[in-house]
């Protein structure tokens, strides 16, 4: 364990399973104090107990569907609640509805955006507060590499993603001065649970998505996970309002 984050307070968001639960490990790593949260009750209660049997200081957690506006609020009011402030905000909780776009329903689109952008954009509306009066935090949306290349199937998606990009780079010019930076991690396909999964059961498709990565190979989590906590990191001061790919080279610049 490294003391980088000591002191300081993290609400992850989509923390249960999969990057959200690899970037809490990475934060605890660095003795962060945590706040996760995510709509899987009982996946969330296991990832915070298997912090706690790592020997890191178990977390808070916090249950329900971030899209509501007074969910995200009670999120960020139990964290300053319990711990006095926030430091930093990572806005992970999400998850594409993968179709094309003629097979989408009203309902598939709604969820889509609610999962990815409404999420996102509450938890940093009730946390910028909290920040701006300290004069310090760190915010990390996770984006898709998607919005840049225009994958197959990912239009959608993409809507919202992109979303999470445009908040961000308009929030970084806001808060400038306030101490706040507002950064995207950017990923490609990533070797996630789900995505093992759908190796075993459409091989086909998951190929097309990897075919257009240079590196030949899906990211691992805790790539994406090293980017993040870099963002969050006081060392990273001077980097605000950018979209960083952790993509293997499928899109460049």
């Amino acid at each position: 364990m490294t003391d980088r984050f000591s002191g300081q307070v993290v609400v992850v968001t989509g923390a249960a399973s999969g990057i959200g639960a690899v970037i809490a490990r990475h934060f605890a790593e660095q003795d962060a104090a945590l706040v996760l949260s995510d709509i899987d009750g009982a996946k969330l209660t296991a990832s915070a107990d298997a912090l706690a049997a790592a020997g890191h200081r178990k977390p808070m957690i916090h249950v329900g569907d971030l899209a509501k506006e007074d969910v995200a609020g009670k999120l960020i009011g139990d964290a300053v609640e319990l711990h006095g402030s926030i430091d930093i905000l990572v806005n992970n909780a999400g998850g594409g509805i993968i179709k094309p776009f003629l097979d989408h329903t009203p309902d598939t689109l709604r969820t889509t955006v609610d999962r990815n952008l409404w999420t996102a954009l509450w938890c940093t509306w009730h946390a910028v507060p909290i920040m701006k009066a300290k004069g310090y935090g760190r915010i990390v949306n996770i984006g898709a590499d998607s919005v840049r290349n225009g994958l197959w199937d990912h239009a959608a998606y993409n809507a919202a993603k992109g979303g999470v990009h445009a908040m961000a780079t308009g929030l970084a010019r806001e808060f400038a001065t306030s101490g706040i930076t507002v950064n995207v991690v950017a990923p490609c396909i990533v070797n996630t649970p789900q995505v093992q999964q759908a190796s075993a059961t459409v091989p086909h498709l998951i190929k097309k998505f990897v075919d257009v990565v240079p590196m030949q190979r899906p990211g691992e989590m805790d790539e994406i996970a090293s980017m993040v906590t870099y963002l969050a990191s006081k060392e990273a001061s001077f980097v605000t309002g950018q979209v960083i790919s952790v993509n293997g080279g499928s899109t460049m610049l």
